[in-house]
């Protein structure tokens, strides 16, 4: 059976590129006993296990990856496997999309409380499977959660610049200065633009001709494969689910009004909340709730957003019309300041960063008269290359990370 596994690894570590590495990469713990790393599908993840496994673990004796979707792996069985391998000496388990197999949080489980003394390393989708299996492995593992290429990270794959990441109080405080250094390595509003359309996913490198419609198999199977098994749904409610996605995704933006959904839809109200739930912890939404400290416990956001620009390019054909630009510049905030930062809605601008920023989202010609008198309070505006005072570039905001 090993010699077999043995061969699937080889062959599979080798191809990994080692040249580009996403921003998780320094972040995670490789020293950590039991690893977990989630993320949407397409971000990278087997890559990211590839490349650590080609450069700290390169001895198939010591470290061994499986995909669990692999016929021999689910042939043999995970724990089987694990408890040869490491009888012969191994010291590493990294097993890729674990989702994939049957059962497998209680398999997981017996491994990591079984081989005590072995490291376990996992991946799989931020699909609900991977979140309703965590509760029962949270004292055991360490998640991390890879998100999809900021704008930096896509400049940097495809241009082969080297742009480090910068704090958001440091692009606030020095967005002319930054912006400077960005303008005399690359045409940044052009690459702005493709980056809007087809940057999220790394797979961007294997072409555009394709990408959306990749892009658009992602939704598919984010429907398929996460929501409906997770969720116990019939093909029925999957539609349903499908035109709940469609109707936000060509709003400008979508605010929520459960009642209004409910009549559009034909859905009780009390199951549009689990819908919205299920989109939104599969990775395909992303809500920003009223600013606050106690926001979290509201079930129904202010405002949804489609999780990334590219998805809403997808869904919606196109980057939508000139009338429809303030809808993408709200989902790039969301989505880059949602990876470190807590975005919330605000009344005075357009979002509240950590309860400390007002931002107000516009285009060139966007002046400050919204947020004349609130403090801390900065425009992001799109389409120009260098700012002034106040008022910094929009994407200046995809450096974060």
């Amino acid at each position: 059976m090993l010699d077999k596994l043995y061969f699937i690894h080889k062959n599979t570590v080798k191809t990994a590129p080692l040249k580009f590495k996403r921003y998780l990469y320094a972040a995670v713990d490789w020293q950590a006993r039991c690893i977990c790393i989630t993320g949407a599908r397409g971000t990278g993840k087997t890559t990211l296990l590839l490349q650590y496994i080609q450069e700290h673990q390169p001895d198939v004796e010591e470290c061994l990856y499986l995909s669990a979707d692999n016929v021999e792996v689910s042939a043999a069985g995970l724990y089987n496997i694990a408890g040869e391998y490491f009888s012969y000496g191994g010291k590493t388990l990294v097993i890729d999309e674990i989702h994939k197999y049957p059962a497998w949080q209680v398999e997981l489980k017996n491994i990591v409380d079984t081989f005590k003394d072995k490291q376990i390393i996992v991946s799989g989708s931020s699909s609900l499977s991977i979140k309703k299996g965590k509760a029962d492995l949270s004292r055991r593992m360490a998640y991390y959660d890879l998100r999809g290429m900021s704008f930096r990270e896509y400049l940097n794959l495809t241009k082969n610049t080297g742009f480090a990441s910068v704090p958001l109080a440091t692009i606030l405080r020095e967005h002319v200065k930054i912006a400077q250094g960005v303008l005399k390595q690359t045409q940044v509003l052009k690459h702005f633009n493709e980056y809007l359309q087809y940057g999220y996913y790394p797979f961007v490198t294997e072409g555009i001709g394709t990408y959306l419609q990749k892009v658009l198999g992602i939704i598919e199977k984010v429907f398929y494969e996460d929501i409906a098994v997770v969720g116990n749904l019939k093909r029925k409610n999957v539609v349903t689910i499908k035109k709940l996605l469609w109707i936000i995704a060509t709003s400008t933006p979508f605010t929520v009004n459960i009642d209004k959904l409910s009549r559009e839809t034909g859905v009780s109200k009390s199951y549009l909340y689990d819908y919205l739930e299920y989109l939104q912890d599969a990775g395909v939404l992303a809500g920003v709730y009223a600013e606050g400290k106690g926001y979290k416990l509201i079930r129904k956001p202010a405002k949804l957003f489609v999780e990334n620009t590219n998805l809403l390019a997808a869904l919606c054909g196109a980057l939508r019309s000139e009338s429809e630009q303030g809808t993408v510049r709200e989902t790039f905030f969301v989505n880059q300041l949602g990876q470190q930062h807590k975005v919330s809605y605000s009344e005075k601008g357009d979002f509240a960063v950590d309860d400390k920023y007002t931002i107000e989202i516009g285009g060139k010609n966007k002046d400050g008269s919204q947020v004349a008198n609130v403090n801390n309070a900065y425009i992001a505006a799109d389409r120009i290359e260098i700012g002034h005072g106040k008022k910094v570039p929009l994407y200046l905001f995809g450096f974060l990370y």
